[in-house]
């Protein structure tokens, strides 16, 4: 799937583009396949003064190409060049060489403990058996790009990269995350805990399993009536406490979490089996759901004077 993403600035001149009914349609009928402006006229009804215009529009603002290929004459051929366009809402942090940003991929768990309903798939099918906690320990696990769990946990191990002598200052981890029910099922409250360095930072209820709408990076394999998407949240903790997007959890900091004492920083995701809400959880990977992403951790640090 090619995807274009933008920045609102940057997004100014292709809204523009796409603010007609005719471009939009000339988009969708591209999705078969190129096609030279007599081709798309005659497909859409429209006059060929009125095609041309409108792909001199899409071609200005980069999101179809057109090149000449021989025919009766030279013709010029359109095609698409994305399927998915992401605008980028929120303001780009400003380069900082005291950012560490990993973005690890869910099936590299160091760890893991799972009960049925579970399972894992890659981008292509089935790892092992579904409802089958062994498939957890497969070779082929490191390829998941979806994987779930009615309870239990699944731990990963981040690479420790703080300088020696640095200060830790916070701490972010955010995922693609929902309940799990059978298929999928919209009310299905569930309530996801995330621990750091054994520490808990915070739990937040999933309202439920998303599905029946295809997410934008989900294959076409995986039928619809399964769970597609997730919702990316932001688990925190910083020298003030511990946070989920913002909202305080917790007085745990971040000095509690002995950052420094391992070569490793471990993130665990799970549901207790204590939990209000036992309703399981399904986390999202680069190739499932709604965002290109696995587990994205951002460590901020600062310098000792």
């Amino acid at each position: 799937m090619r995807t274009l993403q933008l920045t609102l600035e940057e997004a100014i001149e292709v809204c523009k583009a796409l603010s007609n009914e005719h471009r939009m349609e000339i988009l969708k009928v591209l999705s078969q396949g190129p096609m030279n402006v007599n081709e798309l006229a005659d497909m859409m009804s429209l006059p060929f003064s009125t095609a041309a215009v409108n792909i001199k529009k899409l071609e200005d603002a980069g999101l179809i190409s057109t090149e000449l290929i021989p025919g009766r004459g030279m013709q010029k051929v359109s095609s698409k060049k994305y399927d998915r366009i992401v605008i980028n809402l929120r303001r780009e942090e400003p380069l900082n060489k005291n950012i560490i940003s990993i973005d690890m991929p869910i099936g590299e768990f160091a760890d893991c403990e799972v009960e049925s309903t579970c399972g894992l798939v890659s981008e292509m099918g089935m790892i092992g058996m579904q409802d089958e906690p062994r498939a957890f320990y497969e070779p082929d696990r490191k390829k998941a790009e979806l994987l779930w769990f009615r309870k239990g946990y699944v731990e990963y191990r981040f690479p420790n990269r703080i300088p020696y002598g640095a200060e830790e200052e916070s701490l972010e981890v955010v995922a693609e995350v929902c309940s799990e029910a059978p298929y999928h099922k919209l009310d299905w409250p569930s309530d996801i805990t995330v621990w750091i360095n054994d520490q808990e930072v915070g739990t937040w209820t999933s309202p439920g399993d998303f599905g029946g709408e295809r997410g934008f990076l989900t294959p076409d394999w995986w039928l619809t009536e399964n769970t597609q998407y997730g919702l990316l949240k932001t688990w925190s903790i910083n020298r003030k406490g511990s946070f989920i997007d913002g909202v305080k959890q917790s007085d745990v900091k971040i000095t509690e979490l002995g950052l420094q004492s391992k070569p490793y920083i471990s993130v665990r995701f799970g549901v207790k089996k204590d939990a209000v809400n036992a309703g399981g959880m399904n986390l999202f990977g680069h190739r499932f759901g709604n965002y290109e992403q696995g587990i994205l951790m951002k460590l901020h640090y600062s310098n000792k004077p």
